[in-house]
């Protein structure tokens, strides 16, 4: 079943009477269960993309279906709580909130929920002890790595169990160890169900992914099945 549908997706924006194109009818499908990549240099349209499929933005012409639902059919707030309840965000500079906890980062997405405190705290403690960071619970952000930050927002992007995870250059701030421990959770979170659509604009973290969309000026160039995927072994993280 197709969780995302993209047809004729086109992305115009505007400054001062000034049309800047940004995707030119964009169209393809991701189904539940996939992990895949969109790659492409610098200004062809990743970022764009993952905004409007994120429901982070609104596409200027075209149609995307999340779920069977358009996002037309969607009022801003309902767009809010299917963001909210349904997708899971990783960023490449963390997001984390400096002052607050490895924990309470990790809670934060169910702060509106109507989850009892408690429930809240298992659910949190559950997400953290998949990414392997148990042990840095109670620590803030600035006494963490780089690598361990980025298993704190994965954590904070699984605490809800969402249809989709997007990942917008998970990997872009840390060094390429830490990187590819990072790509070893998506991988494990993959097999276990989480559909995942990373953007990258490195071929060699692309590669962890089963399929590529490479772009280029606002279009999809090409998409192909990684045939020659990377994978990493598996050490115990995701249960």
């Amino acid at each position: 079943m197709a969780l995302i549908e993209v047809k004729n997706l086109e992305k115009i924006y505007f400054d001062g009477g000034v049309e800047t194109p940004a995707l030119r009818g964009v169209s393809f499908s991701i189904s539940e269960g996939e992990f895949v990549a969109v790659t492409g240099p610098s200004g062809s349209g990743k970022s764009s993309l993952l905004h409007i499929l994120g429901f982070l933005d609104r596409p200027t012409k075209g149609e995307y279906r999340f779920g069977g639902k358009t996002i037309d059919e969607l009022s801003d707030i309902d767009l809010a709580k299917t963001r909210n309840k349904k997708f899971g965000f990783v960023f490449q500079n963390f997001n984390l909130l400096p002052r607050t906890n490895v924990l309470e980062n990790v809670k934060l997405p169910l702060l509106y929920s109507e989850l009892k405190e408690k429930v809240q705290e298992e659910l949190a403690k559950k997400a953290i002890e998949a990414v392997g960071i148990s042990h840095r619970i109670s620590h803030l952000p600035s006494q963490l790595s780089g690598g361990e930050r980025q298993r704190v927002a994965i954590a904070r992007a699984i605490v809800q169990n969402p249809k989709i995870i997007f990942a917008d250059e998970p990997t872009g701030n840390l060094d390429s160890k830490s990187g590819e421990k990072i790509m070893k959770i998506f991988q494990e979170l993959n097999k276990i169900g989480h559909t995942i659509l990373l953007v990258t604009h490195e071929t060699y973290t692309a590669q962890y992914a089963q399929r590529i969309l490479k772009m280029k000026d606002g279009k999809i160039a090409n998409d192909v099945k990684v045939t020659n995927q990377r994978l990493v072994e598996k050490d115990g993280f995701i249960k």
